[in-house]
């Protein structure tokens, strides 16, 4: 027993978290999927979505993903090997991109994201320009939207 708990005790999980971003530094968020894109920016204290002035962005909606990057962590590597990119769906082409960028205009962080097949509940990701794919704990693809509805809601009218 003793032994046991000794061993439990010192077991780590080989879980990594990797979204080290500060939310109060970023300027803009780039999402981009299939061609299509979206970038939101941060105008004083609100967001606005780039190149459209109909619609407000959901505060609610910038906050979730924030949460939700903080909580995404690393389980395994798939693969080092750009040639497999393909099998994860984390292609230049493929994958879901996420950019963020920050008040001094440099990208802090760039992710491509891809659906797992066999896993709904997660997704992979690779940075930047790293050939290492990992599997996620979770799936954030549902929120890199590229559609403005997803972010925005019309202004009203009076």
């Amino acid at each position: 027993y003793v032994t046991n708990n000794s061993l439990q005790n010192n077991y780590s999980s080989k879980t990594l978290s990797f979204f080290n971003v500060d939310e109060n530094n970023i300027l803009k968020i780039v999402v981009s999927s299939n061609q299509d894109a979206i970038e939101l920016m941060r105008m004083d204290s609100s967001w606005v979505i780039s190149g459209n002035d109909t619609l407000i962005v959901k505060e609610a909606v910038i906050e979730n993903l924030f949460s939700k990057m903080e909580v995404l962590e690393k389980q395994h590597l798939v693969t080092s090997k750009k040639d497999n990119w393909i099998n994860y769906g984390v292609t230049d082409t493929d994958g879901t991109h996420l950019a963020f960028i920050n008040l001094d205009g440099k990208t802090v962080a760039y992710y491509v994201f891809g659906q797992s097949k066999e896993e709904y509940n997660r997704c992979y990701v690779r940075t930047d320009q790293n050939h290492d794919v990992h599997l996620l704990n979770s799936n954030i693809l549902y929120q890199l939207q590229v559609n403005p509805n997803f972010w925005g809601t019309k202004v009203a009218t009076k």
